[in-house]
């Protein structure tokens, strides 16, 4: 879903806020505070788009009791992937961190002195 990009990207990402507004946080939203942060605009993280949608994409499948997970994948959704994903983005020091009800703060990414330090040297012109 990352690397999406225009319509295609708008629909997945609204099928994952359908999901996450009506499946994920009625159920499983819990309280904000500040040692379990959340963002109103969580949509403008895109760590959290990328681990929510991991969480989504577990979901439709594990939640299908005809699949291969048979009847236990509800259960094994919740422990290896709601809850690990839950911690991550809840974290105090995680993609909401600095990010109260009603107060979006974006994250800058931590910095880098190359984009790519393993390309080869460019050659001169006329040497190849």
């Amino acid at each position: 879903m990352l690397y999406a990009e225009g319509p295609e990207y708008g629909r997945s990402l609204r099928q994952l806020t359908l999901w996450v507004h009506h499946v994920l946080l009625p159920v499983y939203g819990r309280e904000v505070t500040s040692q379990a942060p959340w963002c109103s605009r969580w949509w403008e993280h895109p760590e959290a788009v990328a681990q929510l949608h991991g969480l989504w994409l577990a979901w439709a499948e594990l939640s299908d009791t005809a699949s291969e997970s048979g009847m236990t994948g509800p259960a094994g959704w919740h422990r290896d992937y709601l809850n690990p994903t839950m911690q991550i983005l809840r974290d105090p020091a995680g993609p909401f961190a600095g990010c109260k009800p009603g107060s979006h703060r974006s994250k800058q990414a931590p910095p880098v002195d190359l984009v790519d330090p393993f390309a080869p040297p460019p050659q001169p012109p006329g040497k190849d």
